[in-house]
């Protein structure tokens, strides 16, 4: 049987015709020839691709498409489950009715599957579904988050990354799920997809995003701090990242100072955050990451224990001139000078910090 494409795009020219055409391709789509369905699932994908008047009219298509998933032949599901994928985007209600219909199960099936198209597709496909509110709570019960977690970590291909992250990040605001996805241990792959990308891109905006509420549970914070670089990758952000970026990353540090104070003060000051958090307390683009820097240099300013011989005293002075006077006259002026400062107070720091340790590591020859 013929593929229906022309008699759509070349006829269809009111409203009555394009119902015609729907049907043929509907017929089709539910016939017993495997290639006829094939054909047709393939012309739906083209149909809804950019067209939400397709979209609409195709929708009878989601049962007989989500079989064709169930069906275990690899080039079915494969044409059935990319026509599932467009007839979702940006339609609500057909989102709902795929998982209504019973294709999260076939999906999730695919995620596992040996066949990397399929996998990467089927990730695609939870992607859309998970954009959809009504849908989080069953997706977040079947099972998916583990998968999705797995995939963020051995995904060969970038883009199929990034759909695995933004499912999950979909899935985080649902406050229930984040009990799920902290247990699947995703932050390792946060870490390593935060040391790739660009800092100030929207990948770190939902690695950010997605890592922030993570560090409000302990397992979450343990797999920050014991992860090679993590808290490093975090506190770089600050200066490197976009205002969205900076945002969450504040927000994040501040999550581990506040949850214990002494156990994550040292953790997070020896990774050189005070120039990116004092910059951001001035320069912040929102009252909210103002307001979280200056709450977060609050709690990194004093220590209860004895400051380290090397931690200059004049570092406390800094922070501590920034906290209680950034909302005074001529911020603009203060700010700058009490920066470039803060800069120099750090580099050098860092420099007697240097030094010491090549004092330490440095053989006595008279031994």
């Amino acid at each position: 049987m013929e593929s229906p494409r022309s008699e759509f795009t070349d006829s269809a020219s009111n409203g009555e015709e394009l119902e015609l055409a729907a049907d043929s391709i509907m017929e089709q789509v539910r016939s017993d020839d495997g290639e006829s369905r094939i054909k047709a699932a393939k012309e739906i994908r083209r149909l809804a691709k950019t067209s939400s008047v397709n979209r609409r009219l195709l929708s009878n298509a989601i049962e007989p498409l989500v079989e064709m998933v169930r069906s275990g032949r690899d080039e079915c599901a494969e044409a059935a489950i990319l026509a599932l994928l467009n007839l979702g985007v940006k339609d609500e209600r057909n989102k709902i009715n795929i998982v209504k219909a019973g294709a999260l199960d076939p999906i999730i099936n695919l995620l596992q599957s040996q066949n990397q198209n399929l996998q990467e597709n089927a990730t695609a496909a939870i992607l859309t579904l998970t954009a959809c509110s009504a849908n989080k709570p069953a997706i977040c019960s079947s099972g998916t988050i583990p998968l999705l977690v797995s995939i963020l970590s051995q995904a060969t291909n970038p883009q199929t990354k990034i759909d695995s992250l933004m499912a999950l990040y979909n899935l985080s605001t649902l406050p229930d799920s984040l009990p799920s996805i902290v247990s699947s241990n995703p932050i390792p792959s946060l870490v390593t997809l935060l040391k790739t990308v660009r800092k100030s891109s929207k990948t770190a905006e939902k690695c950010m995003a997605l890592l922030e509420p993570l560090l409000g549970f302990e397992s979450g914070r343990a797999a920050l701090t014991t992860e090679p670089g993590g808290v490093l990758s975090v506190v770089e952000l600050l200066e490197e990242g976009s205002p969205a970026v900076k945002e969450f990353a504040v927000c994040a540090l501040l999550t581990m100072c506040e949850s214990d104070r002494e156990r994550y003060r040292e953790v997070i000051l020896k990774e050189g955050v005070i120039p990116g958090l004092l910059e951001l307390s001035v320069k912040g683009t929102t009252h909210k990451s103002r307001s979280k820097a200056r709450a977060l240099l609050q709690l990194l300013r004093d220590s209860p224990r004895p400051r380290p011989e090397l931690e200059p005293a004049a570092l406390e002075n800094i922070v501590s001139d920034i906290v209680l006077r950034v909302d005074g006259g001529d911020r603009a002026g203060k700010a700058k000078k009490m920066l470039a400062e803060m800069v120099q107070v750090s580099m050098e720091q860092s420099l007697r910090h240097m030094q010491q340790r090549a004092l330490i590591c440095t053989p006595n020859p008279s031994k």
